[in-house]
């Protein structure tokens, strides 16, 4: 039995790292093997080393926002309280938990009735309790003061080693004698630090606050985690570098939009969400698409007529844009739709979450002439 277990484990090992799928004609494995020069090829076994390094961003994470990001939102005029709890009551508490949290007004009659209390009361008591349940602007405020800083550090250091490097510019260098394109340390770096923040994501995921979103980011970091890692088993790290470079440069405009939202800067968040907006449309509808993906596409394909391979190609690089890029579209619409029509006020959302792949938005009615949008980028 455990012969027969092992054998099938490794026809399944070996179809998952089938060379005819994952690499060009006359291409093995061992060929990476070979050091070549600097950091050698990209192996396997490297993507071992970004767990402790993911533990050690994690930790850097708790020290920076109890030692920096805190004292920061303090003085800015955030206050270092939870929400205004709600008296407690078992027979609204009961309604809440198993029936609504928005009752209607029929509702509400019944239970006034029910508590000998006002009607006011009782919406009030619910809008405390739904409240009590959001995370408090202090703790929002941290997490995004951190996502801001890795974002424009991340971005800034792979703008700083992307300028030096000849596939910035002239993308068919991103092929010029691939696979056989060692690694230098400032790419090794740069990946591996992108690829340890998204599993450090993952860790702080279970012990954050537990948003709605919860399951739709997980998915979401997980394909972000296999791109980032296939890509880099299969050395397709300099287009990877790309990717990432351009994905970065809106991110942490949107998160210093939302610290002056949570800061109450209202003139400053509307002018930083504006440069988001212009920033995002260009890059994720404009360059990504057309320049990065679609010049890849057509200068890689002709050099590697193997099917299967390109199969591999469509599924690692460049982030599985048809995919990807589909939300894009509608998170595009609302975005334009704030710049006309500014009484939208979308942005101003404490549920707004970064959109590296999409989004999802509810539509909440608050009155009978008032709609709310509240959105939730993936």
């Amino acid at each position: 039995m455990a012969t027969a277990a092992a054998g099938a484990l490794g026809l399944l090992w070996g179809w998952l790292w089938s060379e005819r799928f994952w690499l060009p004609q006359n291409v093995s494995w061992a060929d990476f093997e070979g050091q070549g020069d600097g950091y050698g090829y990209p192996r396997a076994r490297d993507i071992l080393s970004v767990f402790p390094l993911a533990a050690g961003v994690f930790s850097v994470r708790l020290l920076f926002e109890r030692f920096i990001a805190k004292p920061c939102a303090l003085h800015v005029g955030i206050q270092d309280s939870g929400p205004y709890q709600a008296q407690p009551n078992a027979i609204l508490e009961k309604v809440f938990m198993s029936i609504t949290k928005y009752p209607d007004e029929k509702r509400l009659e019944g239970l006034s009735k029910q508590l000998d209390w006002d009607v006011r009361k009782i919406q009030c008591w619910f809008r405390h309790r739904r409240n009590q349940d959001k995370p408090p602007t202090l703790t929002k405020f941290c997490e995004s003061m951190w996502r801001f800083t890795f974002y424009l550090c991340i971005f800034c250091y792979g703008i700083r080693f992307l300028w030096s490097s000849p596939w910035f510019w002239d993308t068919r260098q991103c092929w010029h004698s691939y696979p056989y394109q060692p690694l230098t340390s400032g790419l090794y770096y740069y990946y591996i630090m992108e690829l340890a923040f998204y599993w450090s994501l993952m860790f702080s995921q279970f012990t954050d606050i537990k948003r709605k979103d919860f399951l739709i980011m997980f998915v979401h970091h997980l394909a972000t985690i296999g791109l980032i890692t296939f890509s880099y088993i299969n050395n397709m790290v300099r287009v990877g570098t790309l990717v990432l470079c351009l994905h970065d440069v809106s991110d942490f405009l949107l998160e210093a939009a939302k610290l002056a939202n949570y800061a109450k800067y209202q003139r400053l968040c509307d002018t930083l969400f504006v440069i988001f907006s212009a920033v995002f449309v260009v890059t994720r509808l404009g360059i990504y698409p057309f320049w990065e993906t679609g010049h890849q596409f057509r200068e890689q394909t002709p050099r590697f007529p193997n099917p299967k391979y390109c199969s591999a190609f469509c599924l690692t690089s460049p982030d599985l844009l048809w995919i990807f890029e589909g939300p894009h579209f509608p998170c595009t619409v609302f975005l334009i739709q704030y710049d006309v029509d500014r009484e939208y006020k979308l942005y101003r959302s404490q549920d707004v979450r970064l959109p590296r792949s999409g989004m999802v938005i509810h539509k909440l009615p608050q009155d009978g002439h008032t709609v709310v949008f509240k959105i939730q980028f993936m």
